[in-house]
């Protein structure tokens, strides 16, 4: 354990000066909207979900408009982002939630998050981080679990056991800089498919796990 929070160590201080700025890519101006943009997000990339946030966030305004929203509409509007129905029932269920039970308020409590529809860990991770500044968890999407594996910093599969991993290994204070930065680093240099090892300043303390050697 104390080799992999060494590497950690190491590799936050190399993802801080890659990306000092590193932030939540999905566009939003409001609490809800982020929510609902990382509703969206699974299974889906940040670049479609923003194309589809442009029109969705022009159609509604406030959470009485999605609460009330025709399902059929929203639904066509999100289709492109896959599983459109689950997602577009999430999302009219979701805001109506935050409307009459929260006061209108996106919930700031990991516990008040995962109560709400199509809200799992991963969403809740992402609002409490960026809008609330909480460190409650590691965001756990597709290029954090490569990316964790090819570190050295997890050997498992499912995303609630490599958050709790991460969580024992990081330091509760860089979890949400580790998120947004990790998951910077992932699609910019350690893709799925060719990762630019040669060229990546992290190489040095990563043993690459998963990926040929160059």
């Amino acid at each position: 354990m104390s080799v992999k929070i060494e590497r950690a160590k190491k590799l936050i201080k190399g993802l801080r000066r890659l990306y000092p700025d590193a932030h939540c890519e999905l566009d939003y101006t409001a609490p809800h909207e982020l929510l609902f943009a990382v509703i969206l997000s699974a299974q889906c990339t940040d670049v479609r979900v923003n194309a589809t946030t442009k029109t969705l966030f022009k159609r509604y305004k406030t959470l009485d408009d999605y609460a009330k929203a025709d399902p059929a509409e929203l639904e066509a509007i999100v289709r492109s982002c896959g599983f459109y129905r689950m997602k577009a029932k999430a999302i009219i269920e979701t805001a109506a939630a935050v409307r009459d039970v929260h006061g209108g308020k996106v919930p700031d409590t990991m516990e008040g998050l995962l109560a709400l529809r199509g809200v799992a860990r991963k969403t809740a991770n992402v609002v409490l981080g960026e809008i609330y500044g909480k460190p409650e968890g590691v965001v756990v999407d597709t290029h954090m679990k490569r990316l964790a594996f090819r570190f050295g910093l997890t050997d498992e599969e499912d995303p609630v056991k490599i958050e709790s991993d991460l969580a024992e290994i990081v330091p509760r204070k860089d979890w949400v800089f580790w998120s947004h930065a990790v998951i910077w680093h992932g699609r910019r240099v350690c893709k799925a498919a060719n990762p630019q090892c040669a060229s990546c300043l992290l190489r040095p303390d990563c043993p690459q796990r998963g990926v040929d050697s160059e």
